[in-house]
């Protein structure tokens, strides 16, 4: 039986096609499993970084900017309120950068093969929310701990998770775009998440900020998300509804704005990578 490949022009978003993601959905599964055990194999400790890298940098957090700043937590235990703040993080770092390099990653597959390359970015999203998976367990381990109730809000934590992968995501596709033009944004986009990684409130409450500058962190995006974590997971007062809104409204904006990109180039990167 003769089967014929109908190829039609892009439309006028260059929105990928549902129907050619769906027939390619196998290489999204093998990225995926090839990423997760690549990086921890011939590893001492294996799958424990996992654990130990949150662990390790809400410890650091507390003995900084709780023992030595003195900087407040909103009256919960330092340690957790760090964990949870450094958990939410990761999600949203670990997307972006690993999305944002996975064309230069891999190249040869890129340039030799035909397939939807949106899938690629999209790949690199799996290994991180099993990260995640995994230190929500500890999470869930020292809410037990500290006796901490969350409440029922803890069942809106997936939304959040979503949202928050979904923004680093959308960055990451156009960072991966203009990473194969671009070598640059190899270099910059590590420096810039520093200095996010400490211009948001991930270790520290907002309520520690002064006054007059307090309108600046709350003007953050990653605050609004940070806010909603915590809200889930630590039980503190609920976010502003704008807050709220401005997340899902963001998220979503930001991950259509970084598709169209990601297509808009997709025809150069066989060439150019």
């Amino acid at each position: 039986m003769t089967q014929t490949t109908l190829i039609e022009p892009p439309g006028r978003l260059n929105l990928p096609r549902s129907a050619d993601l769906w027939r390619a959905r196998d290489v999204v599964v093998r990225l995926a499993q090839r990423d997760i055990i690549v990086r921890y194999r011939q590893t001492v400790l294996g799958v424990a970084w996992v654990i130990i890298q949150p662990v390790m940098s809400a410890g650091v957090f507390s003995l900084i900017f709780g023992s030595v700043a003195k900087l407040s937590s909103d009256g919960l235990p330092f340690f957790l309120f760090t964990f949870v703040g450094t958990l939410s993080w990761n999600l949203f770092n670990g997307v972006l950068t690993r999305s944002a390099g996975s064309l230069l990653a891999n190249q040869a597959l890129v340039a030799k093969v035909f397939f939807p390359r949106l899938l690629v970015p999209i790949s690199t999203a799996a290994s991180c929310v099993l990260d995640f998976a995994v230190g929500l367990c500890v999470g869930v381990g020292l809410l037990f701990f500290y006796q901490v109730n969350p409440g029922w809000a803890v069942l809106l934590l997936p939304l959040w998770a979503l949202l928050f992968a979904l923004l680093g995501l959308g960055v990451g596709m156009a960072a991966s775009a203009l990473t194969v033009k671009y070598r640059d944004v190899g270099y910059v986009l590590p420096w810039l998440l520093q200095i996010l990684l400490y211009a948001s409130p991930v270790a520290y409450a907002v309520s520690s900020v002064p006054e007059r500058l307090r309108w600046l962190f709350e003007a953050n995006p990653l605050t609004w998300y940070l806010n909603e974590f915590r809200w889930s997971l630590l039980g503190v007062g609920a976010p502003p509804l704008w807050q709220i809104a401005g997340s899902i409204v963001l998220a979503l904006l930001v991950a259509f704005v970084g598709v169209l990109y990601f297509q808009s180039h997709e025809r150069e990167f066989a060439d150019v990578i």
